[in-house]
C-alpha cells in the first residue's frame, strides 16, 4: 500500500507550482483551510486508480473531505485557471497544434446526474452511456484544452468547442479527415491557420496534404494514451460533466509538470 500511496504523492516543486493557486480559493464559510497537500494527494490516488471516493486510503484523511474540496475547487474553476496559466506561459511552442476526439465508456453508475444526461455529456450507444473527449494537443504533446459532449457527438462540433479564442493561435493545425468540412477550413483561413486535414473520399475538389507534416498527428493519439493511464479517465466513473472534466485537467496538468520538469 505504501508503494501504492507513494506513486501519487506530489514533490515539493510541484506542491510549490499547485500552492500558488489553491489558496486564491477560500472556503465560503470562513474556515481555515486544511492540509491542501494531502487533499490534493487524495485526489491524485483516486484519478490514478479510478477508485469510489469511498475507498479513499485513510492516510489522506476523511473521503468525504477530499471530495467536498474537489468539487469545491472544480466549480470554482481552479483546474481552467491553471491550464489557461500553462497555455499562456510560452514554455511550449504552440505554432503547430493538433485536434481529435476519443470515446470513453461512462459506468452505469455515472447515470442519474441532474437534469439530464446529454447536458453532463452522455451519449447512449448499443453497450450502454458514452462520453467523446475532444482534446486539442500542442507541438510537445502536451494538452491545451478539453471538452466533452455525448459519445455520438460530431466532430464538427467539438472543434468549435475546442478552439477557444483565448488560447494561443496555431499557424498550422493538423486533423484527421473526420474535421473536413468546409465550414472548418474557412474558419482556419480567418485566423490565418494553414489546416492539414486530408479529405473525404467523396469530395470532387480535392486539396493535397502535406504527409510529413500530417505523420506529427500521432501526438494527439500519444496524449489520449497518457490521459487515459489516469482509470478515472479512460472509464467514466463521474455523474457531471464538470467533474469528469475535473479529472481530465488534473492529469492534463500533471502532464504539463513532468513535461516542464525534465
Amino acid at each position: 500500500m505504501e508503494t501504492s500511496l507513494a506513486r501519487d504523492l506530489m514533490s515539493d516543486e510541484e506542491w510549490a507550482f499547485f500552492e500558488r493557486f489553491l489558496f486564491t480559493v477560500r472556503a465560503p464559510n470562513g474556515r481555515k483551510p486544511s492540509n491542501h497537500r494531502l487533499v490534493l494527494d487524495g485526489i491524485f490516488w483516486i484519478a490514478r486508480t479510478g477508485a469510489p471516493w469511498r475507498d479513499l486510503p485513510e492516510e489522506f484523511g476523511k473521503w468525504s473531505s477530499v471530495y467536498r474540496q474537489f468539487r469545491r475547487w472544480t466549480l470554482a474553476g481552479l483546474w481552467e485557471q491553471i491550464m489557461d496559466v500553462l497555455n499562456a506561459s510560452g514554455a511550449v511552442s504552440d505554432v503547430l497544434q493538433m485536434i481529435g476526439s476519443t470515446v470513453a465508456r461512462a459506468h452505469h453508475q455515472a447515470a442519474g446526474a441532474k437534469r439530464g444526461t446529454p447536458r453532463h455529456g452522455f451519449g447512449r450507444s448499443r453497450g450502454g452511456f458514452t462520453t467523446k473527449n475532444h482534446l486539442l494537443v500542442n507541438a510537445a504533446g502536451l494538452p491545451m484544452r478539453t471538452e466533452v459532449t455525448p459519445g455520438q457527438t460530431s466532430d464538427y462540433i467539438g472543434f468549435d468547442l475546442v478552439m477557444a479564442d483565448n488560447l494561443p493561435q496555431p499557424k498550422i493545425l493538423l486533423a484527421d479527415r473526420g474535421y473536413d468540412a468546409d465550414s472548418i477550413r474557412n474558419s482556419m483561413a480567418a485566423r490565418g491557420v494553414r489546416p492539414v486535414i486530408p479529405m473525404r473520399k467523396c469530395r470532387k475538389k480535392r486539396v493535397g496534404v502535406d504527409r510529413s507534416l500530417y505523420r506529427l498527428r500521432n501526438l494527439v493519439e500519444r496524449c489520449f494514451n497518457k490521459l487515459k493511464n489516469a482509470r478515472r479517465v479512460a472509464t467514466r466513473y463521474d455523474k457531471t460533466a464538470e467533474s469528469f472534466l475535473g479529472f481530465v485537467d488534473i492529469t492534463s496538468i500533471r502532464l504539463w509538470l513532468r513535461h516542464l520538469s525534465t
